[in-house]
């Protein structure tokens, strides 16, 4: 991944720092201090007080008024980006960034950071962003971005967050953090190699999105029966999901492992992800799970969250269990829940004055028409495509985590000195 004209080397001479050693010729230095030599020359936060924008001054294009939301990836996205229009832009007096400045989000969503590129003359910054200007003839913002997104810098801010009830780093806190200096020729190299990295992880995320995408279209195309599986044209039939579908309702069975249905990655084992087991030792009112049955969050059914099980085990009373007749197939079924149009029909069907109160029990579930190939084979058919295209997506999602974590590695590497730059 790195480029190959690119030489290193190892380098002995070191010093102890917070950090723990590093080499002796670099520095390593608080924000405070950086601004006092000149290093950063600007660095500020869009805490505008009186002249903060309203809701009416927003427009659909102009002058960027950005938030953290605004930044994934390393990335800034525009279109999650509000607009003024330039005479409303320019009667800010703080929190105006330019290109190169580098931005991070310091509050509500604390930790991304980007660089500004050249999109846009400047961009106004709301509350929750912060700007980095440098001095680039000591400091370039292209290796003070890769210092601010390692465990170096993440670290400094995590451990502030863990002492406040609040989600946030003022920018007066930001001055107490430390950075790793070096020389300003290596910070050219090390933000070479490192971006070449990036480019990488980015150019996988585009196409596991493209991926997705094409997915979403494929769905949509085989479970309406507008494209049709190569051998079949049986007859599609409407049926009551209560005709395809039975609740299981099996409790008793302690000895089971705990499961949890989750939004993101179905259902797993419970030691798999955070969530803390609060519940009482009794377990007996918990609902038995078998490979194949649908498992959804009664609360949560009006936004998908459902999904397959591969495992038998047992899950919360909160959750309603599914079993298939020889009607359909679970797989199938489990992709048609995800459809848009289907996931309407359980809002439209759930109980509850607001969002927060509605739930989709059995009983109402099971009037819900929807319309499936007759023939079985069909449906397993189908849904077989969209498995292989979901095998596909996350073995792209598996490589992308590996280059993260070969990049992560690199990075502690690079920013000590342990692995030194050749210029």
């Amino acid at each position: 991944m790195t480029d190959a004209k690119i030489v290193m080397e190892q380098f002995t001479e070191f010093k102890d720092t917070k950090f723990g050693k590093v080499p002796s010729d670099w520095m390593v230095i608080q924000l405070n201090e950086m601004i006092e030599r000149g290093l950063i020359i600007g660095h500020l936060d869009g805490n505008h007080g009186e002249l903060y924008p309203k809701s009416d001054e927003f427009v659909d294009s102009g002058v960027p008024y950005l938030s953290a939301n605004t930044i994934e990836s390393g990335i800034i996205k525009y279109d999650k980006s509000k607009f003024l229009t330039f005479e409303r832009a320019t009667k800010f007096k703080k929190g105006i960034a330019i290109e190169r400045d580098i931005l991070f989000a310091h509050n509500a969503t604390v930790g991304p950071v980007a660089i500004l590129k050249n999109d846009y003359e400047f961009v106004i910054l709301s509350t929750t962003l912060t700007y980095y200007r440098c001095n680039v003839q000591e400091l370039i913002p292209e290796y003070l971005v890769q210092f601010m997104q390692s465990v170096y810098f993440v670290r400094q801010y995590e451990r502030v967050m863990k002492q406040s009830t609040r989600n946030q780093i003022p920018i007066t806190l930001q001055r107490d953090f430390y950075h790793i200096v070096p020389k300003i020729e290596e910070q050219h190299k090390i933000a070479s190699i490192l971006s070449t990295w990036d480019n990488a992880i980015e150019l996988k995320e585009k196409l596991i999105e493209l991926k997705k995408e094409q997915k979403k279209g494929l769905m949509q195309r085989l479970l309406t029966g507008k494209v049709r599986v190569a051998g079949f044209n049986g007859e599609w039939i409407e049926s009551k999901l209560g005709d395809l579908l039975k609740e299981r309702k099996e409790i008793g069975y302690n000895d089971l492992e705990l499961l949890a249905i989750t939004s993101q990655k179905g259902i797993v084992r419970r030691s798999e992800v955070d969530i803390k087991d609060n519940s009482s030792e009794d377990k007996s009112k918990y609902k038995r799970i078998m490979p194949l049955d649908i498992g959804y969050n009664t609360m949560r059914m009006w936004q998908g969250v459902s999904s397959v099980s591969k495992y038998e085990g047992i899950v919360s009373p909160a959750y309603t269990i599914l079993k298939p007749t020889n009607k359909v197939d679970s797989n199938f079924i489990g992709f048609l829940f995800k459809a848009p149009n289907i996931v309407n029909l359980f809002r439209r069907y759930s109980q509850g004055l607001v969002d927060d109160t509605l739930n989709l029990k059995y009983e109402n579930l099971k009037l819900i028409k929807v319309t499936v190939p007759q023939d079985i084979r069909e449906q397993k058919a189908i849904a077989e495509i969209l498995l292989c295209m979901n095998h596909h997506i996350e073995l792209l999602e598996s490589e992308l985590e590996c280059f993260k974590q070969q990049k992560k590695g690199i990075m502690e590497s690079l920013l000590t000195g342990k692995v030194r730059v050749k210029v």
